[in-house]
């Protein structure tokens, strides 16, 4: 059975992650197209202006975070833990438009937190892809279907 969440003023989990998220504070250009790596650079550097982003109760886990499935390593880009919700939240960096492909492998990022990382008392966890552009009637379809609270994604200015 899942926990349910302590504090009641969050009843969900939008509650707590934001919509939409700025990322001013990187400086990058606009113009210039970034490597997801350097987007993840620039972001571990501010990492307190991130987690301040991200809202109350998150906890840097680690970037680059393996998973090892069937013998196949695969890395998540950002692991935390938020604290109120009692999950892990993987993020994905997407330097370019949201692409079904990437709601696939987060989703089986979340699967095997789920099974494989999680204690027990955590509940499951979440997903959040950072892109830069997505379309909205495309990101519907690669969406549905999983649960509602399991993945978010957001678009980011570059700026």
């Amino acid at each position: 059975m899942e926990n349910q969440l302590v504090n009641p003023l969050i009843s969900e989990i939008k509650d707590i992650i934001k919509d939409p998220y700025v990322f001013e504070f990187l400086g990058i250009p606009e113009e210039k197209p970034i490597m997801e790596s350097d987007l993840e650079k620039a972001l571990v550097q501010q990492i307190e202006k991130f987690l301040l982003e991200l809202g109350r109760g998150f906890m840097f886990v680690g970037t680059q975070q393996r998973i090892t499935i069937n013998n196949t390593h695969y890395y998540a880009d950002m692991v935390f833990y938020n604290k109120p919700l009692k999950s892990y939240v993987i993020i994905e960096l997407k330097t370019t438009k949201l692409m079904p492909e990437a709601v696939g492998q987060l989703n089986m990022y979340l699967n095997y937190y789920e099974n494989e990382v999680n204690d027990e008392g955590d509940n499951k966890p979440i997903g959040i892809i950072l892109c830069t552009d997505k379309d909205s009637v495309a990101a519907e379809y690669a969406l549905g279907g999983l649960s509602s609270n399991s993945i978010n994604s957001e678009c980011f200015p570059l700026n």
